[in-house]
């Protein structure tokens, strides 16, 4: 299986960048959460710069955020910097929307989205409206300006639900998903994916890639699995995915007794309630950064063993042989204790 590395949009990651491609990693990707970390943009401009073979993605951008013109002229600016080498992933804003205190958007408008951005960075015309007004839009400078003719790999954000599978399968793009470690709903978003390109032109069995987003914790001989490193290298999936609960009480109803305790003392510790207006003010802050001491105790196992990997080099190695045997192609980590140890570990267990 492959391997790449996400992290935090902010100075100095093109430092990161020259260090992941040293290690030989596939892709280096860069959050798009406008409200929490830096632009993607301007930081994968600078690991374009400073790097030459690895490739770069931003993880996830959405409609909900950019219209498609300027998400095209920026994916197609990098595209100049850094030819051929630019990955796009896609989604319906599901967090990036929630830190604003917003919902994210439709499947439908994903799909539009990713219909207009496939077209213009490959220098087709594509439709576009505001409101009830539309028109035919098209890069009107390129040469210099924008690369339209090295191609960008897109990438669809799917979670446990078929709709994104789908826009993919339709648009005949891969897909990404955050802390999905289950081969069994792998498996059935490859075959959502595959069912709905056989009503289009496209080949459902076409190559694309499948990119999970996780951590990653080695642990030492006798070492605690659940033990502060590890509840301190993989707490900022699970504190992720208790703000969610928090956020979402339908979701939070659908966990088991000892999480929805997790979600009632994460509102409770940061001030806040699953109704108030400004929750997202409370929920957010730091979102996928190193978490503190204090809340060590809401890292439960139930969920560090459903979004991350720990473990001993053959458990890891493991759970990895498995993942790839259901579709995955490449591993992404999210490092936040020490990224460059962090990169360095993924690289000799998986290059």
């Amino acid at each position: 299986m492959r391997a790449g590395v996400v992290v935090a949009a902010q100075p100095g990651v093109e430092d990161l960048a020259v260090r992941a491609e040293e290690l030989g990693l596939h892709s280096f990707w860069v959050n798009d959460t406008p409200m929490v970390h830096g632009d993607p943009f301007v930081a994968l401009s600078l690991c374009a710069k400073a790097t030459s073979r690895i490739r770069l993605g931003i993880g996830v951008t959405s409609p909900a955020l950019r219209s498609a013109p300027a998400a095209a002229s920026g994916l197609a600016s990098l595209n100049a910097l850094a030819p051929g080498r630019i990955i796009c992933g896609v989604g319906t804003g599901n967090t990036a929307r929630r830190t604003l205190g917003m919902q994210p958007t439709t499947a439908a408008r994903l799909e539009n989205f990713t219909v207009a951005l496939q077209d213009l960075c490959a220098g087709r015309p594509t439709e576009y409206r505001e409101g009830g007004r539309v028109r035919d839009i098209r890069f009107l400078h390129a040469g210099a300006h924008v690369n339209t003719a090295d191609p960008i790999e897109f990438v669809v954000a799917a979670l446990l639900g078929p709709k994104a599978a789908a826009v993919a399968g339709r648009r005949g793009t891969g897909l990404i998903s955050f802390g999905l470690l289950d081969a069994t709903v792998w498996h059935a978003l490859h075959d959502t994916r595959r069912h709905a390109a056989q009503g289009t032109s496209r080949d459902p069995e076409s190559p694309t890639d499948s990119y999970v987003v996780t951590s990653l914790h080695l642990l030492d001989e006798d070492e605690d699995p659940h033990g502060d490193a590890a509840r301190d290298a993989t707490g900022h999936l699970v504190l992720s995915l208790l703000a969610f609960a928090a956020d979402t009480p339908a979701f939070a109803e659908q966990l088991g007794p000892e999480e929805r305790e997790a979600v009632r003392r994460l509102l409770d510790r940061r001030g806040t309630t699953a109704t108030a207006p400004d929750r997202h003010t409370k929920l957010y802050p730091n979102y996928l950064g190193r978490i503190a001491p204090q809340d060590r105790d809401l890292v439960l196992p139930s969920l560090m063993n459903t979004l991350a990997l720990v473990g001993t080099r053959d458990d890891l190695l493991a759970r990895i042989t498995t993942l790839e045997q259901a579709g995955v192609d490449e591993l992404l980590i999210q490092p936040v204790i020490d990224p460059p140890t962090e990169m360095a570990l993924l690289a000799r267990l998986l290059t």
